[in-house]
């Protein structure tokens, strides 16, 4: 059997499986955005893209979409700044990092539900375990000084410390394994020309890992902009709306007010996020090219 055609008969079942529960699915989010559904009467009556032009027009569409972009940049921004010095401790100390990388790990293997109650615990007011202990050091007056989840000036960065502290460990490893593809005669040579380790870091090292660097984002910007379970489990979006990403918005107009027309309009969302995964690829992805 020819290379190609055995690659294709690999590929065969999960194309299928991508093509029933992903490709159909969103055919017809798409279609059911075009209408005005009513699921009690079981009635559907085609709107073209008014459902489109309401949710632009909808307050709480546009602030949802801002909490989103604004929880992306946190949790990415802050997963690929720690992942990457990690990976950079990992990459020096070498063999020696075997314990603390399987250490590092496991975060990566507790679910997000759990994560999210995990983390609920530590900063729920009054008796969080992480209020009681910034009391007893005396950092704060009180347990119940900083609102973690119940201000809402600070619920979003809040919420997103339990993905930070889920996911961080894959942008290490992640970045970890490119680390170990960089020629280390590179490295060496710019350190016998003078060059400093920041000017290694920013001249030698990441350019060479723009593709992982690109596959990282893309990944975890995609992943952290369809936030749900984690945030849904510590705050459901409040208090005051003040942590309802798009996701929270979509499940609360189509499951408990059954609105599935507006809320399959929430393909902007999808469009959104390919357009700047697209964006992202197009301005990282260079192997083999200059930096």
């Amino acid at each position: 059997m020819p290379d190609r055609r055995f690659a294709l008969l690999l590929m065969a079942p999960a194309a299928v499986f991508m093509a029933v529960f992903v490709a159909w699915p969103l055919v017809r989010l798409v279609a059911d955005s075009l209408y005005d559904i009513d699921a009690l009467a079981d009635t559907r009556s085609f709107v073209g893209l008014a459902n489109y032009a309401d949710l632009l027009a909808d307050p709480d569409f546009r602030a949802a979409a801002w909490r989103t972009a604004v929880y992306t940049a946190v949790v990415v921004a802050a997963e690929f700044t720690l992942g990457l010095a990690a990976a950079l401790l990992f990459h020096t100390l070498g063999q020696r990092s075997r314990l603390l990388r399987t250490l590092f790990l496991y975060p990566l293997m507790i679910a997000p539900v759990v994560a999210g109650l995990l983390w609920r615990f530590l900063l729920v007011d009054n008796f969080g375990l992480l209020n009681d202990l910034l009391t007893r050091v005396g950092l704060i007056s009180g347990p119940d000084a900083i609102g973690w989840l119940s201000d809402p000036d600070i619920v979003l960065f809040s919420v997103a410390l339990p993905d930070i502290w889920l996911t961080t460990s894959f942008v290490a490893l992640v970045l970890f394994a490119g680390l170990q593809n960089i020629p280390g005669d590179v490295v060496e040579a710019a350190r016998l020309d003078g060059a400093s380790p920041a000017q290694t870091l920013f001249r030698i090292i990441l350019p060479l890992l723009r593709p992982v660097i690109a596959v990282v984002l893309i990944v975890r910007g995609i992943d952290a902009a369809r936030a749900f379970d984690i945030i849904a489990i510590q705050t459901n979006g409040g208090p005051q709306q003040a942590s309802e990403t798009l996701s929270l918005l979509v499940y609360r107009t189509m499951v408990r007010f059954g609105e599935p027309g507006p809320a399959a309009a929430a393909t902007l969302y999808l469009v959104a996020m390919l357009v700047v995964a697209v964006a992202a690829f197009g301005a990282l992805w260079r192997p083999g090219g200059k930096p």
